[in-house]
């Protein structure tokens, strides 16, 4: 009996062992991932502690669901999958500095167009992460912890592991929310809750966020619409006269310039200009130099969200794919209603980003796709359609429009990976430490000289009298992966402060008649319908909508990023840090409440909107909406 008891404790602590050294194996591979690849901000040893301490609670989870739905084999196919998710959101990282959510996942149809951005962004060291897998198939199937038997852990283990991950999962919560209070309210951050909670239990959060979000729909009424109007009420600054209707009945050109940063402007690289051509136009027309972009997960698509719509993206995956079927009352629908031909050109698939869809609902007449161009190898690198002839394609077609029309232009050229043939480099390449960064200044070079020839075209044409043209920038291109070699050619620290600043993009009004004038007003994307409905004197009923005339001299300056982040005419403010606009200073935090608040209240009504699909209950609520508009009279009727 001694002998027999001594024997099955042997053997129950080598089976011990075994499962210590399958754990302990994905713990130290998660823990690499969220330490070395994943820039997390950890600011303090407590920090360090916590995210040392998150991985736990997920893998005694996985492995234990793994255990009880086939055994060994069921926890080795747990190793596999955890270790191909954790990959997957490396590669995603390593582009947006962003974790995939349930939304995401809705877009793989865009995975066809990504060939050239995934290979760059793989890298063959990359292997290295996967070693493991084949120590933990040695562990699991080929090392015996007894003389005649190899590890077999038994169903009951399984529940047993994922029982323990419920109070590891709540020891690591209520560790963290000492640290960070309210830490499942704070979704707009996904860094900090992988920080915090690790990341597949942040996946495991997003799925239960995203079953919240599917109900509320289900459950949404014409109420919850009520209380948004009346804050836009509240907070809307009445109209503003200035240069009102002075593009009225005139054709319009948005032109949406990929991956264009303001940084690039009046800047120089081996003492050549980035964007001579961009330079001394901007000097013609109306220049905000204090405009922002306001995307997330759905970048070009969420700018001409933001654009059609005056409302904000959403947090967690593109609102072109999640409620394309949501019933809008978007610019492209309302201009249609004066008269005006509304289409988008795009030499890109028409399936990408769900445009076809999306664009019906938000009113557009007619989409030029890439199957409207002339497309051919010759006239094509990395992502498509080379900007040159796409602009000579476009003005041409809009020279054969029906008039007045407006046309939303979307350029590819300067899209990530930053690649261009040879013949098309008009300057050498950076010299920082990234060669992303590098190309980068390549592909701006080029853009620059692709809108040369199309504005001195357009200048040229019968279109100029009668048309505005409207320049912007649609999302970032140099993501904060890159800091320190964005700091190298800026020749300065990139810190929170200096890093939110370089979410400018350019924004430009030029047309015959709007007189040149450097705007310094603070604003972004959200307040680009409000500007042009002014310009065209156009009365515009809906009352939804977030943002504010940047022509308007007494607007409310406050820009809110989809982070929750905002800027406002005095003060900065990031992740509860406060600093001045002007010089970056860290101010007491206190003076930025206000701000955060108000983003804060902002991007939850929005959500709440989108979510509910409460734009359907606009005429229930037709007695709020004609109080609201008693105050703008003075606009013309449609």
């Amino acid at each position: 009996m001694f002998t027999n008891n001594k024997y099955i404790n042997k053997k129950t602590g080598l089976k011990l062992l075994v499962y210590l050294l399958v754990i302990g194996l994905f713990w130290l591979k998660m823990n690499y991932i969220q330490t070395s690849i994943f820039s997390l901000n950890v600011e303090n040893s407590n920090e360090a502690s916590i995210l040392a301490f998150n991985p736990l609670s997920s893998i005694f989870l996985i492995f234990g669901l793994g255990i009880l739905l086939a055994g060994r084999r069921g926890m080795f196919v747990s190793y596999i999958l955890g270790s191909i998710l954790l990959y997957v959101n490396v590669l995603f990282y390593r582009e947006y500095n962003d974790f995939i959510t349930i939304p995401m996942l809705n877009q793989v149809a865009n995975l066809a167009d990504l060939g050239g951005s995934i290979t760059t962004i793989m890298s063959p060291v990359d292997a290295l992460l996967f070693v493991d897998v084949l120590i933990a198939a040695f562990l699991l199937f080929y090392l015996k912890p007894s003389r005649f038997q190899a590890f077999k852990p038994k169903r009951w283990e399984g529940i047993v592991l994922a029982i323990v991950a419920i109070p590891l999962f709540m020891i690591n919560l209520q560790w963290a929310e000492q640290e960070r209070t309210d830490l499942l309210e704070r979704t707009f951050d996904r860094n900090m809750l992988v920080k915090y909670i690790g990341v597949i239990n942040y996946h495991v959060y997003d799925v239960v966020l995203q079953g919240k979000t599917e109900m509320k729909k289900t459950l949404a009424d014409s109420n919850e619409l009520v209380p948004v109007i009346n804050y836009l009420n509240e907070n809307k600054t009445e109209d503003s006269d200035r240069l009102e209707g002075v593009a009225e009945g005139k054709n319009v050109i948005m032109l949406s310039l990929e991956s264009t940063q303001t940084f690039v402007v009046d800047n120089t690289l081996h003492g050549e200009e980035l964007t001579p051509y961009f330079n001394d136009l901007k000097e013609e027309g109306i220049y905000f130099d204090n405009f922002y972009h306001q995307v997330k997960q759905g970048r070009t698509s969420d700018s001409e969200f933001l654009l059609a719509n005056s409302m904000y993206p959403l947090n967690r995956g593109a609102v072109f794919f999640t409620h394309s079927s949501n019933e809008y009352e978007g610019l492209p629908g309302l201009l249609g209603e004066n008269g005006y031909f509304t289409n988008s050109m795009h030499a890109n698939d028409k399936t990408f980003w769900n445009r076809n869809v999306m664009y019906d609902s938000l009113g557009y007449d007619e989409y030029f796709s890439k199957e409207d161009y002339t497309v051919t190898p010759e006239k094509s690198h990395g992502w498509g359609y080379l900007d040159e002839y796409f602009f000579e394609d476009s003005l041409n077609m809009m020279k054969e429009m029906e008039k007045p029309f407006y046309s939303k232009m979307i350029t590819l050229t300067n899209h990530y990976p930053f690649t261009l043939p040879e013949e098309q480099k008009f300057i050498e390449e950076g010299e920082t430490g990234s060669g992303t960064l590098n190309r980068y200044f390549q592909t701006i070079r080029y853009q620059d000289e692709a809108l040369k020839k199309f504005v001195e075209d357009f200048k040229n044409s019968e279109l100029y009298d009668d048309t505005i043209l409207v320049i912007y920038g649609d999302h970032f291109g140099i993501s904060e992966n890159h800091q320190k070699a964005m700091g190298e050619y800026l020749d300065k620290e990139i810190n929170d402060y200096e890093q939110f600043q370089l979410q400018r993009v350019p924004m430009l009004i030029y047309g015959k008649g709007i007189d040149a004038e450097k705007n310094h007003t603070v604003g972004g994307q959200v307040d680009l319908r409000p500007t042009l409905t002014n310009l065209l004197g156009i009365q515009d009923d809906n009352p939804i909508q977030f943002g504010h005339d940047l022509l308007d001299e007494n607007r409310r300056q406050l820009m809110v990023t989809r982070d929750g982040n905002f800027a406002s005419e005095q003060h900065v403010g990031i992740q509860g840090t406060c600093y001045d606009r002007e010089t970056g200073e860290e101010l007491e935090a206190d003076l930025c409440n206000e701000g955060f608040e108000k983003a804060q209240e902002e991007l939850e009504m929005s959500d709440s909107i989108i979510y509910g699909d409460l734009l359907r209950y606009l005429d229930e609520t037709e007695m709020v909406q004609s109080e609201s508009t008693e105050p703008n009279q003075n606009k013309q009727e449609k």
